[in-house]
């Protein structure tokens, strides 16, 4: 019991209270309840791992922190009655216990019920009520509700509870049009009539199956799995696998695979976007840079552009292309994630670009732009310091405006949450200001320098985007995101009215970013990404790359802000276009998409299967639930790189850089 007990601790601090999770009721109550009595014998042990795990009847219990999440969402203060879709093991039941004074929990699975309501009893939870039934009717017995959280996923919101809420209570409930897609919502009553709703993230929930919601499997009285849809049979594979082998150009190592017919199927696109399928992996970064440098020597592109931030990225550009420039104020990208762009394969680069430049006159060199938005304080420094130097008053106005987001400068996330409860206001009209008076000055200041105006202007409308973005990310994954995509594609757009008409951009970022949103899961949520903008604006002159790998070892976060550690990328699942190419049997190949011809192996690729995108974060204990996301891929990308087992990149530590001159990009 004693080492269940400190289990249970280290997971509230490493698992929910890292994670964001704030509400003390909510950390007490995940510090109180025993997972491990919620459990089937021999699961015991695992009770505090962050994942979800089988119980009876072919269900799951939800992982803790999303258990953690959800019951935060309803702000529960004490006292009030709440009513649980979908009971499962009982384990959430149990927390609402500690959180609320009354608990109505109802489960369609007879089996279940019995087993929650037993459990609950012996643990002493005399307010949680179970019963068998139908949760999408609700308990309109026990109505109206301050609160109402639903373990399962709907294609709608049910009326009934909507209708059993009280006034100012909350519902939280995952929703999506596929059963296996879903985002999370908080409906807030806030009339007899209205109704507001927020989006909290994406999730993966077993189908809502009741009167308003899914209909029930024909297998009447058997659970419903949780969804894993874009498995394919092995049957199909078996062909598809030789079709690919025939279709594909394979290479055995990054230096001497052929990309000149790569290059031609690039054609005259004006804009090229190479991705990656992990921050953190080399041979992705080694083979975008050969793309990058061919596309640079033999096609004359104009700049390169990347998921990294505006002013992190200026001081590359100063180094690779303005010689004579003094180095920027900050060291670049020294923040988190320090690994995704502070790595030999990016240093590497950046030094062949500059040796590049040497050799070209100063308006044919290829510049180097960040289309991010995170570094809020990085810009406004560097806008303060512009100002200084052209127009000292408009820099006293500036730093009076800007002052409004100076007690956030350490965590600006800080900043959305304290504007969001109304705790602090909203800094939104300074920054709009400030935007608006660069803007008006762009004549006066362009015949100063063309190119240092189109550094502060970006970097202001960096900060006016990054402002909102910091507010809106608590409202849910999918304005923030959209907000982001939209701020990067409206850079590149930025980049190409400055440059020459006819300027050729290439981007990288990740896969996530760069492929078609459309042909995602993504789409179902809302979302969009910078591939499908720039595939609306450009059409066939925007060319997309993706990337896979089967297993390896990737530079990656356990959290936010986390440290970095090196993990082994786990063997990619049943089902997966990753298990698909690794059975093909090549150790690397490129696939073009785009000119396909019509046929069996088009068809099959643009059918959705599961896909692996790992960001900065990855948990490997939580690879189906956490990384994998559906996707066609014929529609994803214009071409397909395949690299069979990878490498983690490797950051380089400071010390490295003594010596070198004090204009060198990275700083020490």
């Amino acid at each position: 019991m004693t080492e269940f007990s400190d289990l249970r601790k280290n997971m509230v601090v490493n698992q929910i209270a890292a994670r964001g999770v704030r509400s003390e009721t909510v950390l007490s109550a995940m510090r109180k309840v025993p997972r491990e009595r919620f459990l089937p014998e021999g699961l015991a042990e695992f009770a505090y791992e962050d994942s979800p795990l089988p119980i009876e009847a072919d269900q799951t219990i939800s992982q803790p922190y999303i258990v953690a999440f959800m019951t935060e969402a309803l702000a529960l203060r004490g006292g009030e009655k709440v009513l649980e879709i979908g009971a499962g093991s009982g384990y959430a039941a149990a927390i609402l216990g500690e959180t609320a004074s009354e608990v109505y929990t109802i489960e369609r699975i007879e089996e279940l019920a019995r087993s929650a309501a037993a459990t609950l009893a012996d643990l002493g939870y005399k307010n949680v009520e179970g019963r068998y039934g139908d949760g999408t009717l609700g308990g309109p017995e026990q109505a109206p509700f301050d609160g109402i959280i639903v373990a399962a996923g709907g294609p709608t919101i049910p009326e009934s509870l909507k209708q059993q809420l009280k006034i100012g209570g909350r519902m939280v409930i995952p929703v999506g049009k596929d059963k296996s897609i879903q985002e999370l919502i908080r409906i807030t009553r806030v009339s007899e009539s209205e109704f507001q709703t927020e989006d909290l993230a994406d999730v993966r929930f077993v189908p809502l199956v009741g009167a308003e919601g899914w209909e029930a499997e024909p297998a009447a009285g058997k659970a419903t799995k949780p969804a894993q849809s874009g498995l394919a049979p092995d049957s199909e594979d078996d062909w598809l696998r030789s079709e690919i082998a025939d279709a594909c150009e394979p290479f055995n190592s990054i230096e001497t695979a052929n990309l000149d017919p790569l290059l031609e199927r690039i054609g005259d696109a004006q804009v090229v976007l190479i991705g990656e399928a992990s921050h953190g992996t080399s041979e992705f970064y080694k083979l975008r840079s050969r793309i990058t440098s061919e596309l640079i020597s033999k096609k004359d592109f104009r700049f390169v552009a990347i998921e990294g931030d505006w002013p992190d990225a200026a001081r590359i550009d100063h180094y690779v292309r303005h010689f004579d420039f003094p180095p920027s104020e900050w060291t670049a990208f020294s923040r988190f994630p320090t690994w995704m762009w502070r790595n030999n394969d990016v240093r590497e680069f950046v030094d062949w670009l500059r040796i590049h430049n040497a050799g070209q006159s100063a308006d044919q060199r290829v510049a180097f732009h960040g289309l991010d938005l995170y570094s809020l304080y990085s810009s406004i420094r560097s806008i303060l310091k512009y100002l200084d130097e052209v127009d000292p008053a408009t820099a006293e106005i500036a730093r009076t405006r800007y002052g409004c987001l100076t007690p956030w400068q350490a965590d600006p996330a800080t900043y959305g949450r304290a504007a969001l409860s109304g705790s602090y206001r909203s800094c939104e009209k300074e920054v709009i200001h400030m935007l608006m008076e660069l803007t008006k000055k762009h004549r006066e200041y362009a015949e100063h320098d063309g190119e240092r105006f189109l550094d502060a202007v970006q970097n202001a409308r960096l900060v006016a985007n990054a402002e909102r973005y910091y507010r809106v990310m608590y409202y849910g994954s999918r304005e923030s995101w959209n907000l982001r995509d939209g701020y990067m594609f409206e850079t590149l757009q930025t980049l190409r009215r400055f440059y020459p008409p006819g300027s050729k951009a290439i981007i990288w970022a990740h896969n996530s970013h760069i492929g078609n949103a459309a042909a995602t899961e993504m789409s179902a949520r809302g979302e969009t990404n910078i591939g499908h903008l720039c595939r609306e604006e450009f059409g066939k002159d925007a060319f997309s790359i993706g990337f896979g790998t089967h297993n390896g070892t990737v530079a990656a976060a356990s959290d936010w802000d986390g440290a970095m550690e090196i993990k082994d990328v786990q063997p990619s699942v049943r089902g997966s276009y990753e298990k698909l190419f690794h059975d093909v049997g090549l150790s690397g190949f490129l696939l073009g998409l785009r000119h396909l011809p019509a046929g069996r192996l088009r068809d099959a690729l643009l059918k959705p299967r599961l896909q692996r995108a790992i960001g900065v974060i990855y948990r490997p204990e939580t690879e189906l639930a956490s990384h994998y996301f559906q996707a066609a891929l014929q529609k994803q990308f214009d071409e397909y790189i395949w690299i069979d087992k990878t490498q983690a990149v490797q950051p380089f530590d400071t010390a490295e850089l003594e010596g070198l001159p004090d204009t060198y990009p990275f700083g020490l």
